[in-house]
């Protein structure tokens, strides 16, 4: 038997292990949430709370089945605005990194400034976007963005700092210019940092979304449908409303996390060594575990 033939089974094996290391990390959240979801349905059948109160997780159940053409038609647009804000919030946020990056005097100018924008209360300048973009989707993707960029920005820059300066050195040693040291020393150390920016930006992406909406207003949207239901008392479809919500927040939660998964391949193999090699956090005793910068090292030694 080839030596190509004996690993097959063992990776296999090893593959197996990662997927129901995956399925075991979904047991406790799913747990918990069916015990808060009995625990609520059996509060609200033994104290009989009205349904315009608080209604039991069967009957929000039931409106979102019934209402669920009335759901769908308006959860498209605001889904759109969130992609689409945060998408706009990710370029600028990049962008705004690598020039406090790559310029004293513009972390110096704009640094504070990007801080300073968190302070703006962003149902006071919405309206403000309204009066001077009009009933578009324009100003509804300025909130969005305005809401999401910071996290990507701070971190991104943060990740840019934290690179090692002895592997810099060692790349203008060996005559790499200003593109190349970004390229396959800041970028790659800054991945996590940015990644960890993003997955709290694209949550934000939602409440972001329903802010515009909100004020900007809009023929077909989630929030419009909040509005009217808050107007009748037909609180469970506020619930429903606010379910899609938090669906639509942990699905771009977790597709962001896939693409960090994708983007990363290093992290994989740290987390999950292939069969037949030694796991990095035993291969040396007290050593941690192996870093980006370590990682760049070993490859232009």
């Amino acid at each position: 038997m080839s030596r190509s033939q004996s690993r097959a089974p063992s990776r296999r094996v090893e593959a197996e292990k990662i997927r129901g290391h995956r399925l075991l990390r979904l047991v406790p959240p799913i747990a918990l949430v069916a015990a808060a979801l009995s625990l609520w349905e059996a509060v609200v059948d033994i104290r009989h709370v009205p349904d315009y109160l608080l209604p039991a997780p069967s009957e929000i159940w039931r409106t979102t089945l019934s209402e669920r053409d009335l759901l769908f038609v308006n959860t498209l647009p605001t889904l759109e605005i969130a992609v689409l804000g945060f998408s706009l919030a990710l370029v600028a946020g990049l962008a705004i990194a690598l020039a406090i990056h790559f310029s004293r005097a513009v972390e110096l100018a704009f640094y504070p400034m990007v801080i300073a924008s968190q302070a703006v209360p962003v149902l006071a300048l919405a309206p403000i976007l309204v009066i001077l973009m009009g009933f578009s989707i324009f100003p509804k993707l300025v909130v969005v963005a305005l809401i999401c960029f910071f996290p990507i920005t701070v971190n991104a820059v943060d990740g840019m700092k934290s690179v090692d300066r002895d592997l810099v050195n060692l790349m203008r040693t060996m005559g790499a210019n200003r593109w190349h040291v970004l390229r396959d020393v800041e970028l790659p150390t800054a991945l996590p940092f940015f990644f960890s920016g993003a997955k709290i930006a694209v949550t934000f992406s939602v409440v972001g979304s329903l802010y515009g909406d909100w004020v900007g207003g809009s023929s077909g949207s989630l929030a419009l449908v909040i509005i009217q239901a808050q107007s009748r008392f037909d609180t469970a479809v506020l619930f429903s409303a606010m379910a899609i919500l938090t669906i639509i927040g942990v699905a771009l939660f977790a597709l962001l996390s896939f693409v960090e998964w994708l983007a990363m391949p290093w992290r994989r193999a740290q987390r999950f060594p292939a069969a037949g090699h030694q796991d990095p956090k035993t291969s040396d005793q007290g050593d941690e575990r192996v870093t980006d910068g370590q990682r760049n090292r070993e490859r232009y030694a």
